[in-house]
């Protein structure tokens, strides 16, 4: 229940409005509801037919999508879903994570901050949506939002599509709230410190040490970098630099790849699921992988790192595949993204 009173000054009969609140407002990629075939589909098309993610021309793109992928898609992709699928909560590993982290934060920021500081968490394809999640903020008296994409690096099919939904929801409000968004956090000192302690983690119980780890970033087109400017491969590349001067490690233990090729064009290389076989065929038999642009385990990292990325390792040749897990809500990972968050709010909350 939203709480409610008389503002200061206001005649007696003035009706109560909410106490006003600063919202934080997480944001993430997105899960179907299900992954049978309709859920998967209207997941799919939503997602495919942002003009962020997929920048060809609709007359040429949607019979495309719509007559062709869309047909056999989300069977292909629903299967994958379904072998990750959290069937206790009905719900993808995305939600079920997204709903911990967001908890942690809550707790975290009640501590600093009582309750002036209201904690939800929306996806930008799927449920729940960003706008419904920016009315339920208003409605419940943030005067303020703060809003959080969670992606480490930059991009504009991820960062950016956030931020375009969250100010589209903010045009359908008769009374705005004031906002911010909070930038890419891929070389805070807290976050690299995450991403070290849960190398360090991995490597401690590995019964032999991996001959080198692979930084698997999700993909996209080189276009978007040398076209349109991208900032997304420069700050891939820095954030396994940071990580290999935090971790005292030399050039040769750790890689950077990209996974989650899409479509005819080329893509940011090298792409990890032909390198991990190159890797084995060159005799380092023994790999780890982190995926270091994902806040949560989800589809590209429990299906595609663990199973098709770990098969092409194994089928050239390689012996021991070990996943570094992504920081989900483990504590490090929780205290980075509320201390992220305090930094934001400053100005605006004690």
């Amino acid at each position: 229940m939203t709480d409610a009173a008389r503002p200061a000054h206001a005649p007696a009969d003035h009706p109560s409005l909410p106490v006003p609140k600063t919202g934080v407002l997480l944001a993430n990629l997105g899960t179907p509801d299900h992954y049978s075939y309709w859920p998967m589909r209207r997941y799919l098309s939503e997602f495919l037919s942002d003009k962020r993610v997929i920048d060809y021309p609709a007359w040429k793109w949607q019979p495309l999508l719509q007559l062709i992928i869309l047909s056999k898609r989300p069977f292909s992709s629903g299967a994958a879903y379904k072998s990750i699928w959290n069937e206790a909560q009905n719900e993808s590993p995305l939600m079920t994570i997204t709903k911990a982290q967001t908890a942690g934060i809550a707790d975290s920021l009640r501590a600093q901050f009582g309750d002036q500081v209201m904690v939800d968490f929306c996806m930008r394809y799927g449920n729940p949506s960003t706008p419904d999640k920016v009315r339920k903020m208003v409605q419940a008296g943030c005067q303020r939002i703060l809003f959080f994409p969670l992606y480490p690096q930059y991009a504009g099919a991820t960062t950016a599509t956030a931020n375009d939904q969250f100010f589209r929801a903010l045009m359908a409000e008769a009374w705005q709230p004031a906002s911010r968004t909070v930038p890419a956090y891929f070389d805070h000192p807290a976050y690299i410190e995450a991403l070290a302690q849960s190398v360090e983690r991995t490597y401690a119980r590995a019964e032999v040490r991996p001959d080198i780890l692979v930084c698997s970033y999700h993909g996209m087109p080189e276009r978007y970098l040398k076209e349109l400017g991208d900032p997304y491969h420069c700050q891939c590349q820095k954030t396994t630099r940071l990580l290999k001067e935090r971790l005292g490690w030399s050039d040769t233990d750790l890689v950077t790849t990209f996974q989650s090729r899409f479509g005819p064009e080329e893509w940011l290389k090298p792409y990890t699921v032909e390198h991990v076989a190159e890797l084995a065929r060159q005799g380092k038999k023994n790999i780890a992988v982190i995926a270091p642009a994902f806040s949560a385990d989800c589809i590209e990292t429990l299906e595609e790192i663990n199973e098709e990325i770990k098969d092409s390792f194994t089928e050239a040749g390689g012996e021991r595949f070990t996943y570094v897990p992504c920081l989900n809500d483990d504590a490090a990972h929780i205290a980075a993204l509320s201390q992220i968050i305090g930094e934001n709010l400053r100005g605006w909350i004690g």
